[in-house]
């Protein structure tokens, strides 16, 4: 923290005649001296009286006034501090400040995401002419609090202490002005928001007359027109605000039905905030008594620097419409994972079969790759092909992996929550449905993989020891296999990381879906010349049909597959103790080592460690991608949950009344 200067070392240091950057660095030293106490005192005291229950006084508007006593006290001082403030207001550049700060280069979010990171990571300078610049090293965010509490006549000493030519600030607002409407102007016209507005909203060229409007008020100022017509021309010009509101508007409306893009998001949100500038700006212009609108400005501007240092809270609003969008797509894939009848539960549990008779083919290919001794990265690769194939087998077959549904199925439970107040016995009633219901479905998922897998995989070891005199997966990967998935090691922590990436693979089927959608590759793939002639016409509508309908699926099971088969490798790289236990997988590779031993690993402790490891391993890997699910879909719908003892109670109530109820389906 550097070193605050006391006053009487403030005072003595003024000096009009000092080069610029000292001028600059005293009243960088000025503002920290107003801060350098704590802003307000201990809860319930006064600052001012020292009374408890009295409105607080902010201690840097106490610490104003009696700088501005001691100022009032001394002419000489007086004098120094206004010659300073007359020869900064001479050669700074205010327009900067009032135009460009607080916005970015219209570029796109990442390059916003590394200037800020520049901002907080590099040291600024007083020395330069740029008020945007050193606006950030006078106010810090927490001086909006005794900015608030500025009073007027502490506002009006503040004023003329600063005696600033009006058209000093005038012609920089104005030229500010102009700056803003530009920018304005060309957003409107950019291709990327323009080809999304609404095109009713741009049929009076709104971006086009702002330009004009702006014009016409800047000359009716410069001429000295009287307030009627003044106002006049503001009117015209708020009304034509106005209408660029609406059609950058209509860009969101347009992203959630075609696809989103985070950069055109970040220009929308950067249009609005310039609007709202111009508004600021004109407020001041216009004002009769200008202080108290520049103390709103001087309000804004400090807001702004706060927002301008953080990172995490614009990356959440730019990909908040990502994520609800995303989290609704889920919500109307996993409905079909959710069983509500016995028909339903037997659908379920004959789709979970057939996944995982795959998945014990899978298994041993895993094996046999392992045999083929490749280099851990290569091994990875070849692992990772494994899995993504199997996986998206299973997927164009129809039939299921368990631990796929949670990421989809956690939305469309969001979407059941009671909500507010309308949390009344029937809707708690069916959100305990929906529980049980979603409850049934992962139990037949997983029962039906782990009965497919594990025990087809021990037939296929028996079926070859009979034909061939020996298993194809051999005793040491037994032995190996007994150790890697004992219930004692590491299994859990790693079956929980299975579950983040689970849940990763989903987010990515969203990202892919989102990006397929956004650039219309269903469109280009059904009418794009050279496609249609190789393909023919009709072949090309249903490959367009085909792919937007399961470019989300596809991308799904082919990043789940390559996370498991890679992750393991790049993190051994990296030195990080990570694995993955996948329930289904571990189920077969359990067959395997059965298969393998004989009735020897029946008699090994660790088997039935490996056996006891399994239901949990599942648990995990379910409720750790659901949880991750769940909270997405909260945060993207906006949704908190309320009287969540209610929920829990109700939940426990079944649970004594019918427990059979979350584990299978009623007869009716």
């Amino acid at each position: 923290m550097p070193a605050i200067w006391d006053l009487t070392a403030l005072v003595n240091a003024v000096d009009a005649r000092a080069p610029q950057a000292e001028r600059h660095l005293w009243l960088v030293r000025l503002m920290e001296w107003l801060r350098h106490a704590p802003t307000t005192r201990a809860a319930g005291e006064n600052a001012e009286t020292g009374t408890s229950g009295e409105t607080r006084t902010p201690l840097p508007l106490l610490r104003l006034r009696h700088l501005l006593n001691v100022i009032e006290q001394h002419p000489d001082v007086r004098a120094q501090i206004q010659g300073l403030l007359a020869g900064f207001w001479k050669e700074i550049d205010a327009a900067a400040l009032f135009a460009d700060f607080g916005f970015g280069a219209r570029l796109s979010l990442r390059s916003e995401v590394a200037a800020r990171l520049r901002r907080r990571l590099l040291p600024g300078t007083p020395e330069t002419s740029d008020l945007a610049e050193l606006f950030g090293l006078l106010f810090q965010p927490e001086d909006g609090e005794w900015l608030r509490a500025l009073d007027e006549a502490t506002l009006a000493r503040v004023s003329a202490l600063l005696a600033t030519p009006e058209a000093a600030w005038r012609d920089a607002m104005a030229e500010a002005l102009t700056i803003l409407v530009s920018a304005v102007h060309a957003s409107g016209y950019a291709p990327a928001l323009r080809q999304r507005m609404d095109r009713s909203l741009l049929a009076h060229q709104p971006f086009r007359q702002l330009t004009m409007s702006t014009n016409a008020l800047r000359r009716a100022l410069a001429d000295g027109a009287p307030p009627e017509e003044l106002q006049q021309q503001a009117r015209m010009l708020r009304a034509l605000l106005d209408e660029c509101r609406d059609a950058a508007a209509s860009v969101r409306a347009h992203l959630e039905t075609y696809g989103v893009s985070v950069d055109i998001l970040f220009e929308v949100d950067q249009l609005h905030a310039r609007l709202r500038r111009i508004e600021l700006l004109l407020d001041v212009l216009l004002a009769p008594q200008p202080q108290p609108e520049l103390l709103r400005l001087l309000q804004a501007l400090v807001q702004v620097a706060g927002r301008q240092r953080g990172i995490r809270s614009m990356l959440s609003r730019q990909y908040a419409l990502l994520a609800r969008l995303l989290a609704e797509r889920h919500a109307e894939v996993g409905s079909h994972y959710i069983t509500r009848d016995r028909s339903e539960f037997l659908a379920m549990l004959r789709m979970a079969l057939g996944g995982g008779a795959v998945m014990a083919f899978t298994t041993l290919l895993k094996f046999g790759i392992l045999a083929l001794g490749l280099s851990a990265f290569w091994g990875g690769v070849g692992a990772g092909l494994n899995y993504a194939t199997s996986f998206v087998i299973i997927m164009l077959a129809h039939w299921t992996v368990a631990t796929k549904q949670p990421a989809m199925t956690a939305p469309a439970m969001a979407d059941c929550l009671p909500r507010g107040r309308d949390n009344d016995a029937e809707v708690l009633e069916g959100f305990v449905d929906r529980v049980a219901q979603l409850t049934r479905s992962q139990t037949a998922g997983i029962l039906g993989n782990v009965m497919a897998c594990g025990p087809l995989v021990f037939a296929l070891q028996w079926l070859c020891t009979i034909v061939f005199g020996q298993p194809l997966v051999g005793a040491e990967s037994g032995h190996h296999v007994l150790e890697s998935l004992h219930l004692l090691g590491p299994t859990l922590f790693f079956a929980a990381f299975t579950g983040v990436l689970l849940y990763g693979s989903s987010m990515m089927a969203g990202w892919a879906e989102n990006w397929f959608v956004f650039h219309r590759l269903d469109s280009a793939i059904a009418w794009n010349p050279r496609i249609v002639g190789r393909l023919g016409r009709a072949r090309a509508q249903r490959w367009a049909t085909w792919w937007r309908d399961n470019v989300s699926g596809v991308v799904a099971n082919a990043s789940l597959g390559f996370m498991l088969g890679m992750v393991p490798p790049l993190a051994a790289f990296l030195g990080l103790p990570l694995d993955v236990r996948h329930v289904t997988l571990s189920s077969g590779q359990l067959g395997a080592a059965l298969g393998s031993l004989g009735t020897e690993a029946l008699l090994a402790p660790a088997f039935w460690w490996c056996l006891a490891a399994i239901p949990l391993t599942g648990l995990l890997n379910v409720s750790v991608s659901f949880f991750l699910a769940f909270r997405l879909a909260l945060r993207a719908r906006g949704i908190e949950l309320h009287e969540r003892a209610r929920i829990r109670a109700a939940i426990r109530a079944r649970l004594r009344r019918a427990p059979l109820s979350f584990l299978l389906p009623p007869r009716r």
